[in-house]
Formats: C-alpha cells, sequence, structure tokens
C-alpha cells in the first residue's frame, strides 16, 4: 500500500514538474521582454508557445502575440505568422492591436492586399486611429506611388557594407563632406585573431559601433576604421576582451551619430546595459582636438533619467539638436523632439507637435541648412516599415506655439516597403547617403547613396532639302522667353545640336540662302526629366517646283480626301513661316485619258488645294491656282534615279518614255509620278514695300 503511495506521488511530480518549467520560461521570457531583450525573448516564446495546452487560449494568445513584437521590433518577417497564431486564439477579444500589428506585418512586407484587409479589421473598431488609416490608404495607393518615383538615383555603397552585418545611419563630419561617420557591427579581430565583440540579446546580432572612412583625392572612399580616442585606446579594447561577465551584462553600443557644419562636435547615441538589464539610449557629446575624439560625455535634456533618447541630428551652426525619445508626455511610440543650445546647456526642449508625431514610430532626424527636416517614421502613409519624410517649416505656428511644416513622403526609390532611414546630404547638394535593409531576408542594413542628376535638355537634328539631302549652309536660329537668342551654323552633314535651359518656350528659325524658312518651337517647361528633342526642318527651295507628298483627290474627281489635310497643313505653315512669298499650285495628271479632260481635271483639283488654304487663313492674293494636266511631264532627278534605277537622271516621264518600258508596274510608277500637286515660289515682296 505504502508502495503504491510512492509511485502515485512520483506521477504527481512528474505532472507538476513541466507545468513548473513552462511558468519559469514564461516568467523569464516576459522579463527579457519587459526589458527590451526581444531577440532572447522571441527565442524562448517560440519555445513556449506549442507546450502551452490548447486549453489555455488566453495564454497562448498573448505569447504568440509578445512573440510577434518581438519579431516585428526585429524586422523579421516571422512576425506575420506569429500575429496570426495570437487571433486564430482569440487574442483580439484581449487586445484588438493584434489587428494593427498583422497589418503592418504585412505592410512591411509590400503585401499590400493582405494589409488593406488586416487594416480594416482594426479600422472597424478604431475608426478614428491615424495610423490604421495611414496604412489603408498607403496600401491602396503604394502601386501608384511607386509608378511616380523621384529623379534621383540610389546606389550600394560597396565599400561600407560589409557581409551578413548591419551598417547604417551614416552622417558626413563637417559640411565639406570629406570624411563620413557610420553604425556597423561588423566583426573585428583582436590580436590573436579572436573575435572582440559580443552577441547582443536585444538583437541577436553583434553589438554596433562607429566607424569612419574619409575620401581621397579622387573621392573614392578609403579603409574602415574606428575613430581614434572615442573608444579609449588599446587598453580599454584588451579589458573588454578579457571581461569574463560581459556576455552577462551587455556591452556597450554606440551609433546614429551627427556633427557641427565645423565638424569639430559630434553628438551620438549611447547605450550601455547595466547588471544585464537594457536602461535605454542616451545622447552623448564628443570634441574633437587634433585627430583623436574626447571623452564622451551625456547630454540631459529631462529631469527623468529614464528617458530614452537618441539619434541627434544638429544643425550646421551647432545651436539646434533634434532627436528621438519616448518621454512620456509624447504622441505615443517614439517622438521627434527640439532643443535649443544657451552656453553648455540644452534649452527650451519641445515636442515637434502632431503634424510630425502619431502614435507610432517618428525617428532618425536629420535637420539641413536650410532649416528642412527628413526623418523616418511608420505612422504617416508609406511603402511599409519605416518611410523617409521630408517637412519644410511654413514658418507659421498653431495655437498651441507648435511651429507648422509640409510634410511629403519622399518616394522610390528613397523608399521601399522595408525599412529607409537614417539619411544624410553632401553639404547643399541634392547628393547623400541613406540606410536601408530592403531586399534583405535576414534584415542587414545597407548604406547607399542617392544623387539628383543634372537635368539636360536639348534638341538636335537635320536640315535638309525636300529630298533628303542636307543643306550645307544651313543656319539655326533659337529664341527663348529668357532671353536666349543663338545662332548657329549647321554642320556640313546638315546636322546640329543645341542645349536648352530649364522652364523656356523657344522658337526655332531654320534659314538657308536659296530656300524658304521653316519655324518650330517647343518648350522645356513642366519637364521633370532629363530629354533631348528630335526637331528635323525641310527646306522649300525658291528656284524650282516643290511637289507635295500624300495630296490625294477622290478618283476621277477633284475633291480632296482627308488623307490631303497633313500636308496641306503643311503648307499653311510654310506659307506663315513665310509671310512675304506668293505661290503657284498646281496639280498635274498622267497620259491615260484624252489631254482636254485632264486639264480641266487638274485646273479643279488645283483649285480645290488653294480653297483649302484659303479656308485656313491664307490670303487668296497670294495663291494662284494652275491645271496642266499631262502637259509638264516629271524629269527625273538624282533622288528618283535612286528610287527606281530603270529611270535615267534627266528623262522626261513623257509618253514616248513610258510606252517603250516592256513591265506593265514601270508603265504603272511612271504614270503615278506624273500625278501629282506641287507648288513654287512666285515672288517674295508680297506686301513687302
Amino acid at each position: 500500500m505504502k508502495h503504491l503511495s510512492y509511485i502515485f506521488l512520483g506521477l504527481i511530480v512528474l505532472l507538476w514538474l513541466p507545468s513548473c518549467g513552462i511558468k519559469t520560461k514564461i516568467k523569464r521570457a516576459d522579463r527579457k521582454f519587459a526589458i527590451g531583450e526581444y531577440y532572447d525573448a522571441a527565442e524562448l516564446y517560440r519555445q513556449i508557445y506549442p507546450r502551452v495546452s490548447k486549453n489555455d487560449k488566453a495564454l497562448k494568445g498573448r505569447i504568440a502575440f509578445n512573440q510577434g513584437e518581438c519579431y516585428r521590433i526585429l524586422n523579421s518577417s516571422k512576425a506575420v505568422s506569429s500575429y496570426q497564431h495570437a487571433i486564430s486564439q482569440k487574442y483580439q477579444q484581449t487586445n484588438d492591436t493584434v489587428f494593427l500589428r498583422h497589418a503592418q506585418s504585412l505592410h512591411y512586407q509590400g503585401k499590400y492586399s493582405q494589409a488593406e484587409k488586416a487594416y480594416r479589421q482594426f479600422i472597424d473598431r478604431h475608426p478614428e486611429d491615424y495610423v490604421a488609416q495611414a496604412g489603408l490608404y498607403a496600401c491602396q495607393q503604394a502601386n501608384t506611388w511607386k509608378k511616380e518615383p523621384s529623379r534621383h538615383k540610389l546606389t550600394l555603397v560597396k565599400e561600407f557594407n560589409a557581409k551578413r552585418t548591419s551598417n547604417f545611419c551614416p552622417a558626413f563630419i563637417g559640411t565639406d563632406a570629406g570624411a563620413v561617420m557610420f553604425t556597423s557591427n561588423r566583426q573585428e579581430k583582436s590580436s590573436g585573431n579572436k573575435k572582440s565583440k559580443r552577441v547582443s540579446p536585444v538583437t541577436g546580432a553583434l553589438t554596433f559601433n562607429l566607424y569612419t572612412s574619409r575620401r581621397d583625392v579622387n573621392m573614392k572612399w578609403g579603409e574602415i576604421e574606428l575613430p581614434e580616442g572615442l573608444y579609449g585606446g588599446d587598453e580599454a579594447e584588451t579589458e573588454a576582451e578579457n571581461d569574463s561577465t560581459a556576455q552577462k551584462t551587455g556591452s556597450q553600443e554606440l551609433g546614429a551619430c551627427t556633427f557641427t557644419g565645423d565638424g569639430k562636435t559630434m553628438y551620438f547615441t549611447f547605450s550601455q546595459p547595466i547588471n544585464g538589464q537594457d536602461l535605454g539610449t542616451k545622447i552623448y557629446r564628443s570634441n574633437r582636438t587634433g585627430g583623436e575624439w574626447s571623452e564622451p560625455e551625456e547630454i540631459k535634456f529631462f529631469l527623468d533619467s529614464s528617458i530614452t533618447v537618441g539619434h541627434p541630428s544638429v544643425n550646421p551652426a551647432g545651436d539646434t539638436i533634434y532627436f528621438a525619445s519616448d518621454a512620456p508626455d509624447g504622441y505615443g511610440g517614439k517622438d521627434l523632439y527640439m532643443a535649443e543650445l544657451e552656453g553648455d546647456t540644452w534649452i527650451n526642449v519641445q515636442n515637434l507637435g502632431p503634424q510630425i508625431n502619431t502614435s507610432a514610430d517618428e525617428m532618425f532626424p536629420c535637420i539641413r541648412y536650410d532649416g528642412q527636416l527628413y526623418f523616418s517614421s511608420n505612422g504617416h502613409p508609406g511603402y511599409g516599415g519605416l518611410d523617409i519624410f521630408r517637412a519644410i517649416p511654413t514658418g507659421e505656428k498653431d495655437s498651441n506655439d507648435i511651429r507648422l511644416w509640409d510634410i511629403a513622403n519622399m518616394a522610390t526609390p528613397f523608399n521601399s516597403s522595408g525599412d529607409d532611414f537614417g539619411i544624410t546630404f553632401d553639404g547643399e547638394s541634392e547628393n547623400g547617403l541613406l540606410s536601408s535593409n530592403r531586399g534583405q531576408k535576414k534584415g542587414y542594413d545597407q548604406i547607399y547613396s542617392f544623387v539628383l542628376p543634372e537635368l539636360v535638355y536639348s534638341v538636335e537634328g537635320k536640315i535638309t532639302d525636300p529630298n533628303g539631302d542636307p543643306i550645307v549652309n544651313g543656319v539655326l536660329r533659337l529664341v527663348g522667353n529668357d532671353g536666349t537668342n543663338q545662332k548657329l551654323q549647321v554642320r556640313k552633314d546638315g546636322t546640329y545640336h543645341l542645349k536648352l535651359n530649364k522652364d523656356v518656350k523657344y522658337a526655332m528659325l531654320a534659314t538657308s540662302r536659296g530656300y524658304l524658312n521653316s519655324k518650330e518651337s517647343l518648350t522645356t517647361e513642366g519637364l521633370k526629366d532629363s530629354h533631348t528633342y528630335t526637331q528635323n526642318f525641310t527646306l522649300a527651295p525658291l528656284s524650282k517646283p516643290v511637289k507635295m507628298d500624300n495630296v490625294f483627290y477622290e478618283t476621277g474627281k477633284w475633291d480632296l480626301t482627308p488623307e490631303s489635310e497633313t500636308s496641306l497643313n503643311s503648307l499653311v505653315k510654310l506659307l506663315n513661316d513665310n509671310p512675304n512669298i506668293t505661290i503657284e499650285l498646281s496639280a498635274h495628271t498622267d497620259m491615260v485619258g484624252d489631254s482636254l479632260s485632264n486639264k480641266t481635271l487638274s485646273e479643279k483639283r488645283a483649285q480645290s488645294c488653294v480653297d483649302y488654304l484659303i479656308k485656313k487663313g491664307i490670303e487668296k492674293e497670294r495663291l494662284t491656282p494652275v491645271g496642266y494636266g499631262e502637259n509638264k511631264p516629271v524629269v527625273a532627278d538624282q533622288a528618283l534615279h535612286k528610287q527606281y534605277p530603270y529611270i535615267p537622271i534627266e528623262q522626261v516621264l513623257d509618253e514616248a518614255f513610258i510606252t517603250k518600258l516592256e513591265s506593265p508596274q514601270q508603265r504603272d510608277v511612271c504614270n503615278q509620278v506624273n500625278r501629282r500637286t506641287e507648288f513654287k515660289v512666285l515672288k517674295t515682296t508680297y506686301k513687302l514695300y
């Protein structure tokens, strides 16, 4: 009997031990989650989730949600499935934020249609939530936005990006932009080829430090180095390597720095866990003397030392700083703040207000020389994850004395469905650097350069005669409403090339001795990209008739077909371009039919053309219609001989020649050539005297 009691007691203990183990692990995971050690917490939640009873949906849902939060903060695609598990456990009955987080994680992966449905689930319960409404709107517009990119060109900076590491938040050291500093968790090796860095329990990655590089005379980036003096020298590094408690207590991390315009003062983000607890980040300052940075000192913005601050950006003058913080007076998540320097103290610390800040995260500010503010947000409408926004001060303030801004998403290629942040500009130019984890399956951040190509506008073409031969003595004049007045002699092959200015209307005039003028117009107004116009000119000679291509009549009649309008409108333009000429407009037939009927038909056809020109505003006195019938057959020139080698140069296409041709097709061609409408200049002094 006693033996059976021992067996029964043993069974109870065996059943109790796993339950006790799970509870212990949950407490441990929750503790790590609370202090921000998301990587370690996520791994613990992953182990716990399948061991929790299916009947305990509340606990199972909470664990899945916390796991999703860890993955979301770590930029892992695993967040989606974690939130889905939480929803399947009805966690939304306890905390419907799971719908919003599920939508945001889908949005982050660029799954816009799925994210849209998830946003609606949250909006049904919180119709006034700005972040959810912004996310829904962004998902509806993202594909349209992608078709309207910025003109900037983005390129990966290979020199800065080490393999299997994150590299981000580049900052030029001073306005001359001759050197850069950025954050990286690349593996350094100490003497003896030992690893000198440890894995962070927060991110699961190697800890972050600041690195610097300089440009050489060819503007190429040089060796990546640790900034001298900032890390306390070799002795401090050796001490850190030998610290057996470092893995337990965590390691200091540096990142997101900024510099005054002279490059002599640096502010940077600093984190140093104490006794295994993440106490948040602080902003420190260091001054450069010679080639080394001084011992960093903490900058105080708030009386409460538990408030996290980071991601500083100082203006070139060094008297205004912007930063991110989780201070309790914010709008939710991380907000952007600014402060002003008075002596050695930062005063007038103020939240940038609801235009800039949302209930989500606004981080990584960058203030430019002209007062424009750039920052990253996952609360305003964007492509997913953190997007880069530009805020231009309007010069006005609201009723709470908070300055107002015009805010715009920087569009592609600056932004993607991943995290895009840490932008910096090369002096006053529109070129610079930014960081992004776009296209990175493991979420590594990489540094990109961006340039704004100069807008280049031009016009080029060729001046020829009606046969397509170049007019070697052609002259082109370009007149713009910006005062441009250029005169250019074309090349020997008749070609030309001219540069144009932005937002200008131009008139172009092509001339040559012995030819009529030709005018054209173009504009560069409203062009968003570089563009080269092609504008060819065909100049009609003064000394001989010019055939008008594509003037057609109804068969056996003198009625013009609609296809004739293009050619006749070209003649209207030529007459308007040359207002002092008068012309003879003649129609010709082939030898088919009797001569008298052909002459009568050609006269009526010539008159039809003249009537059309008069309707288009050409004065009747400038036009003389003539019908020649079959009496003026074509005399072949070089161009006609080249097209039809069986027709000799200077050959008259009269009845005697045509009837001798053996091929019916050749005879048809000659008759077709003779059927034509022409014009020739009679006078060049109409209304001139």
